[in-house]
């Protein structure tokens, strides 16, 4: 099968849950012998003449930077594009390039759309943008020849808005090889089990700056390091970012991939996910992959992965955080905990699995 991938920014190392989603999916599934053409956005390979990655072909199409029009413009141009190479099936990942899934059935193609989450609930959207981005999930839900949903409640959405049944194929993160290194957490003044760690953009939906306030009620030598930064600038990155100059044992990194992604993972004593809004989110499954301490939201994309009842606090609620966050820094993670969680990430969060439940819902679309 041809297929042409749509609705991310592109791959590889590109920040974004969608973007990590398809940089490990992809190469699986070409790896099984399909054809693979992956749309990126130009403003985000930064001109790069790189016209494959990992067997996956990169197909490198204009997009506005402007957060309102960049997604729904690109796919617009990358459906055209997909036209031409008459795939066998488009894939569209998440609810704002939904919006095209009409127009690339009106054009003759068939059609998978990925679900990954309501983004009309991030609270960076104005009201016209949270309209459209409903009519995108439902156009994406509606005119999919089919649904892939990462989650059970999402699946629920589908069903309620829709009235279709989806596919149910959870996101997935591959077993790491921790680093025995320390040379990025020495560069960046941390000590080896002596901070939290969050991984995160730099949005209202994420909830750090709830995290670095319930942080600064955390006694002893311990750290607060942020991985991540903002895609756009906003009043609220701003904000944050001001916030994190105002206190030393705050420490963001900006985007890191790679070796200094995997020491701060590798050596952080408890990881946070402070979040109001997830479809399921990577950043967490990741740091149980690593076998860390987690402390995460009560959402419901986050109470879908089953972790013990003191790993949640309530949302948005500052004191419970600091509560939970002292709780959890005093004790190890218990082995028979740490094996559950690995477990749980073989058994349900396996890439490769994930890569052939995906190629069987190309084939069910190609049926239909």
């Amino acid at each position: 099968m041809k297929i042409f991938v749509t609705g991310t920014r592109g791959i590889p190392d590109i920040p974004g849950g969608v973007e990590k989603h398809c940089q490990e999916l992809y190469p699986l599934i070409a790896a099984q012998g399909q054809e693979i053409l992956l749309a990126t956005r130009k403003t985000y390979v930064n001109g790069t003449r790189q016209r494959a990655w990992n067997g996956v072909r990169l197909v490198h199409i204009f997009a506005p930077h402007k957060k309102s029009l960049e997604a729904i413009v690109h796919t617009f141009l990358a459906i055209l594009k997909a036209r031409l190479a008459n795939p066998d099936i488009v894939h569209i990942h998440a609810v704002g390039p939904g919006l095209m899934a009409p127009f690339a059935r009106f054009l003759g193609l068939r059609v998978v759309v990925t679900n990954h989450g309501p983004d009309y609930d991030r609270q960076k959207w104005g009201k016209s943008a949270k309209m459209m981005l409903r009519l995108g999930e439902y156009c994406g839900g509606r005119f999919g020849n089919q649904v892939i949903v990462i989650s059970r409640v999402i699946a629920d959405i589908i069903r309620t808005r829709c009235s279709r049944e989806s596919n149910l194929v959870y996101n997935g993160v591959p077993i790491p090889e921790k680093s025995e290194s320390t040379s990025f957490l020495t560069k960046i003044g941390v000590t080896p089990g002596k901070y939290v760690l969050a991984v995160s953009r730099f949005v209202p939906e994420k909830g750090l700056d709830i995290l670095i306030r319930a942080f600064r009620n955390v006694e002893g030598d311990y750290k607060l390091v942020i991985a991540g930064d903002a895609d756009h600038e906003s009043e609220y990155s701003r904000e944050l970012k001001a916030m994190i100059a105002e206190d030393t044992r705050v420490i963001s990194t900006g985007y890191i991939t790679g070796e200094p992604l995997n020491q701060v993972f590798s050596n952080a004593r408890l990881f946070v996910l402070p979040s109001f809004h997830e479809g399921l989110p990577i950043a967490l499954l990741e740091a149980m992959s690593y076998g860390l301490s987690v402390l995460v939201s009560d959402i419901p994309a986050n109470m879908e992965v089953d972790l013990a009842p003191e790993r949640y606090f309530r949302c948005g609620d500052e004191t419970d955080l600091t509560t939970r966050m002292k709780a959890l820094l005093k004790q190890e993670l218990s082995e028979m905990e740490k094996r559950d969680m690995l477990l749980q990430i073989a058994e349900k969060y396996n890439w490769l699995k994930i890569a052939e439940q995906t190629v069987e819902v190309y084939r069910k679309a190609m049926k239909r």
